[in-house]
């Protein structure tokens, strides 16, 4: 099966709140889909949401990797050699992990479809569902309050509170959301990067006098500060997770030789695809810490690839693939399903993808 064309178009959706962190806000969930068609007449799928902020990818930006960069290296090669693909899609350019990601993704979908099985259990094959975190944006006291009341309401256990805006307001907005969601609530806390390593070690030493017994907080300090979040992590109880400071599996091992978290976030569009997230997900086994799998503000393409992955590797114990939750429609047919936090996927080749609806094609 080789690669014969690949197709660029582009994906809009309306959330159904404004998402908001500490870095951003955004109101349409808007991003890049690529097809790739074969000579035997399948057609993978995959997906990359432009998040600048983070991984510096906007949709022009992927447009053009995948078209002038990404797309000449796999045009006409065997697409069930994934190893050659990897290496030749990781070659093809530094950076631009979000562009990358996508074309992988709708590479081991034509893998999973040549050898017709679902893309879970061509990667190891761990567990057959996963429950899922819901994100609660930053915003007043009172609206996080009922949003995150909403979100028990449509059956979330756990939620991911964003804050990291003002330290004090921060303290406020968790502790009201702790007081009014159900006991049994998981909290995750997620700063985005909103902290100083000493504003930190003060806020959580604040949340664990206060009992407000959160999971895990999430990327506390700036990405780029290795030293600040392992002061952080020697200094509280609260297991720290390193998210936007992992993008490669060099990262993950600096991240946990140095012990500067307890757990790594693994995210398609920070890995650059499925291959070195599924090597990140290996390494965290050798240090015997646990993983995260998270999305950015993905669609249930990208999201569906992510759920395949965590569902392949026992070491992934955390889920954060929320992104389909947070819209006001799919136009996906096929993919993840979600029954409220419930994610499963289908038992069909592939990422189990039929078609999508409402493509605008990209001509950048």
């Amino acid at each position: 099966m080789k690669i014969t064309a690949v197709h660029l178009y582009t994906m809009k959706i309306p959330l159904l709140t404004p998402f908001k962190t500490a870095l951003r806000t955004v109101e349409n969930m808007e991003n890049v889909v690529v097809t790739l068609e074969t000579d035997e007449g399948a057609l993978g799928f995959g997906e990359a949401p432009p998040t600048a902020v983070i991984t510096g990818d906007t949709i022009p930006s992927i447009a053009g990797a995948i078209r002038d960069f990404l797309a000449p290296k796999i045009l006409g090669r065997e697409v069930t050699n994934a190893d050659e693909m990897h290496d030749a899609i990781e070659g093809a350019m530094v950076h631009n992990t979000s562009a990358k990601a996508a074309v992988e993704m709708a590479v081991y979908d034509l893998i999973g479809k040549k050898w017709g099985i679902p893309l879970y259990k061509l990667l190891g094959g761990a567990r057959e569902s996963l429950e899922t975190d819901i994100t609660i944006s930053v915003n007043d006291v009172d609206t996080m309050v009922a949003d995150s009341l909403a979100a028990c309401s449509r059956g979330f256990r756990i939620l991911k509170v964003k804050v990291g805006t003002d330290v004090e307001l921060d303290l406020a907005r968790l502790s009201a959301i702790r007081s009014a969601v159900p006991a049994d609530t998981v909290l995750r806390v997620d700063a985005n990067q909103g902290w100083t390593p000493r504003q930190a070690v003060r806020i959580i030493g604040r949340l664990e006098d206060a009992g407000l017994n959160a999971e895990l907080v999430e990327q506390p300090v700036k990405a780029h500060d290795v030293d600040g979040l392992r002061y952080v992590t020697e200094r509280v109880h609260t297991p720290i997770l390193a998210d936007e400071s992992v993008f490669s599996a060099a990262d993950a091992v600096h991240i946990l030789q140095t012990h500067a978290a307890d757990l790594v976030n693994i995210k398609l569009m920070k890995t650059g695809g499925l291959y070195n997230a599924m090597t990140i997900a290996s390494i965290a086994k050798t240090f015997g810490a646990e993983c995260m799998m998270g999305c950015m503000l993905e669609g249930n393409i990208a999201v569906t690839a992510a759920a395949h992955a965590a569902l392949a590797r026992g070491v992934i114990t955390r889920i954060d693939l929320d992104g389909p939750a947070l819209c006001r429609e799919n136009p996906v047919v096929g993919g993840a399903v979600f029954a409220d936090s419930k994610i499963t996927v289908p038992d069909a080749p592939g990422l189990g993808i039929e078609r999508v609806e409402g493509l605008i094609p990209l001509n950048i």
